[in-house]
């Protein structure tokens, strides 16, 4: 199973509208500036004692290198980073049309974690699964654990 997270307004949050995880000491704090949710850690540290594959899937043109250093910060491995670039490559590449700006079944994501409801859209369109999240909501990572067993369990 994989599972893939959005960065920006997903785990990328602002603490003035957000809880989010103790900042990192200095001097990881002025190299890593984006403050993540609150649960982050605990959620993505449970997905991978579930043997699931944890990934990133952004838009963002942050190399490779920057996101999972950041990661490494907070003692998460991730396997594997979209951004971008990577995107515009192998997904948009050889499109005429237009693609979605993510697509996650062109690499068998099986949930897709995202704050914008035009992933959420495209998701029913193009046949992939994507959890929203919003605003501030204490429960958001107990959503996505439950989401992910309701998975499991139908693949079994």
């Amino acid at each position: 199973m994989i599972v893939s997270f959005d960065l920006d307004d997903t785990l990328f949050v602002s603490d003035k509208n957000f809880k989010t995880e103790p900042p990192l000491k200095f001097p990881m704090c002025m190299i890593y500036h984006e403050k993540l949710r609150l649960g982050t850690v605990a959620l993505m540290k449970y997905i991978r004692q579930q043997k699931i594959k944890l990934w990133i899937y952004t838009t963002s043109y942050r190399s490779e290198r920057y996101i999972r250093g950041l990661f490494q910060c907070y003692g998460i491995k991730l396997d594997y980073v979209i951004n971008g670039e990577k995107h515009e490559k192998e997904v948009q590449a050889n499109h005429a049309d237009g693609m979605p700006s993510k697509y996650p079944s062109k690499y068998r994501i099986d949930l897709h974690i995202d704050d914008d409801l035009s992933v959420l859209q495209n998701g029913k369109i193009y046949g992939f699964r994507v959890f929203l999240v919003g605003q501030q909501d204490d429960d958001w990572a107990e959503k996505i654990k439950k989401e992910i067993e309701k998975i499991k369990s139908r693949s079994c």
